[in-house]
């Protein structure tokens, strides 16, 4: 295990009578299946780096009165399709709080940043359409086909990473326009030609997808799942969701165990543990690793086969980096945005206005700033003050009343590529073919000795909650069938066992 000091100097904890599942991290994966192991009678204990329990999911309340504003740094939206995460929202008594979440294209008085200067969504169309054209080789194509291929762009550039928005754009004009070219289109214009239904024309025409080029191909689920109109929200925030999990776990919940290193035996695992400053090993029957991938290449890992530790590098991770501000007031309002989200350009890509939940006149929260890949990267590496003072710079053209004085109250930001315990907002599977992502994926779930894995690299949804509660499922499954006879045996719950199938109720949760 490296420079770990002797045996002797180092305490070693547990033994192997001890039959608790030891789980390591207390973010979603790590929460949902000591859950789920409480519930079956097998004794669990998570084991958790850091001071915050949630890992991804983080929503910092700019003071402490339950009106005071909040910002969610982490995971902000579930998709209506996520029945994992709805489930548990039911099951946890959060139904009440669902709110309609407005993504990008919601609403038509945000702006678009264009080549040359800032439009309204509602003008944007024949802006878009005349910066399409300049980069097709004929102009004879169908006015709608060249809406569609302008939308498409549109969220393609607010959405993508740099490295992934030349190769998207060129897929779409070398590829795509001309296979949209044969469908009828004009059921899809919307608002007397100045919007676009992409989600429509893909749900009326799947084997447009299989038009697009791989790199696009890859990323489109991504496009359609962010900008649909069937996202929710938690109103109050998404740490509900943790707590409430939280609480429902009788088992210990250790905060500030730091893993630095994991051993897999035979018959037992060695888990290597720095608290308050000290090094020492815990041994466990079982362990469930939820520690994201490039938490794990950062450490030793003995015994480990070189299969796992391939997938363990393999695996992809995109830099994320949000950046609030919390202002006096919501002056967006007055220009006529009520939600949704700017598409913004330049280092800050994508700008959110979320509701207000509590006293207005505790001011209101912009998501300044939401980018992925480079640009996140970029502005990651600033300093926090710089980080705000960049945002602010690429703001000011777009919306100038944040230069006033006394408009912008206080800042939070988080660079998820930068934070040790994560090394990235998410795992991605952009540009893998689906034979190659399936077995990526099931390599990633695949037992080493007594250690399981699960979190949301693990899953068939990776980067959202649901893929971290379906991993859970997956990992505490497995670790089940393994069990002595009698180790698991289901209790009593009829909480659990009674929700109904909640998925038609949140088609009708307000705004």
């Amino acid at each position: 295990m490296g420079n770990r000091g002797s045996p002797a100097a180092t305490p070693v904890l547990g033994s192997n009578g001890d039959r608790t599942v030891v789980v390591l991290g207390a973010g979603v994966a790590g929460l949902s299946a000591a859950y789920e192991l409480q519930r079956l009678g097998v004794p669990v204990e998570v084991l958790e780096g850091t001071r915050r329990l949630g890992g991804r999911i983080y929503t910092f309340h700019f003071g402490d009165s339950p009106d005071a504003p909040f910002a969610e740094l982490g995971a902000m939206r579930i998709p209506a399709g996520h029945s994992n995460t709805l489930r548990y929202i039911a099951e946890l008594g959060l139904a009440d709080e669902l709110r309609s979440f407005h993504s990008l294209l919601a609403d038509k008085n945000a702006f678009l940043r264009t080549a040359e200067t800032y439009v309204r969504m509602h003008d944007a169309a024949r802006q878009l359409i005349g910066e399409l054209r300049e980069g097709l080789s004929h102009d004879g194509y169908h006015p709608e086909t060249l809406m569609f291929g302008a939308w498409l762009t549109l969220v393609v550039d607010a959405i993508a990473p740099p490295g992934q928005r030349h190769d998207l754009r060129r897929d779409l004009r070398t590829r795509l326009l001309d296979h949209v070219e044969r469908l009828n289109l004009a059921p899809f214009v919307r608002d007397n030609g100045s919007a676009f239904d992409l989600h429509g024309v893909f749900a009326a025409h799947p084997a447009l997808r299989e038009a697009c080029g791989g790199p696009l191909r890859g990323f489109l689920d991504d496009i359609l799942l962010e900008t649909s109109t069937e996202l929710f929200r938690l109103r109050g925030g998404m740490d509900q969701l943790v707590r409430r999990l939280a609480r429902r776990i009788q088992s210990p919940i250790r905060r500030h165990h730091e893993v630095i290193g994991l051993e897999s035996r035979p018959d037992e695992v060695l888990v290597h543990l720095r608290v308050a400053g000290q090094h020492v090993v815990r041994r466990c029957a079982q362990v469930l690793c939820t520690l994201p991938f490039p938490v794990l290449r950062g450490m030793p890992l003995d015994g480990f086969g070189d299969d796992k530790l391939d997938v363990i590098h393999q695996v992809q991770y995109v830099p994320a980096t949000k950046v609030a501000l919390h202002c006096r007031e919501a002056f967006w309002q007055r220009e006529g945005i009520n939600g949704g989200a700017s598409s913004s350009g330049g280092r800050v890509r994508q700008t959110y206005y979320p509701p207000i939940d509590g006293d207005p006149a505790h001011g209101a929260v912009l998501l300044a700033s939401y980018s992925v890949g480079e640009d996140a990267e970029l502005l990651g590496r600033m300093s926090a003050a710089a980080r705000y003072a960049a945002v602010l710079a690429d703001l000011a053209p777009m919306h100038p009343q944040l230069l006033r004085p006394g408009m912008v109250l206080n800042a939070r930001s988080l660079a998820w590529g930068q934070l040790p315990w994560s090394g990235g907002g998410c795992s991605v599977q952009w540009g893998l073919d689906p034979a190659v992502a399936d077995e990526q994926r099931r390599r990633a779930q695949e037992p080493e000795g007594r250690i399981y894995f699960a979190g949301e690299h693990c899953s068939s949804r990776p980067a959202w909650i649901d893929g971290a509660i379906e991993s859970a499922f997956d990992a505490v499954s497995r670790m089940v069938m393994r069990m002595p006879a009698g180790l698991a045996d289901p209790e009593p719950d009829p909480v659990h066992a009674d929700v109904p199938d909640v998925l038609p109720v949140y088609a009708k949760v307000p705004g």
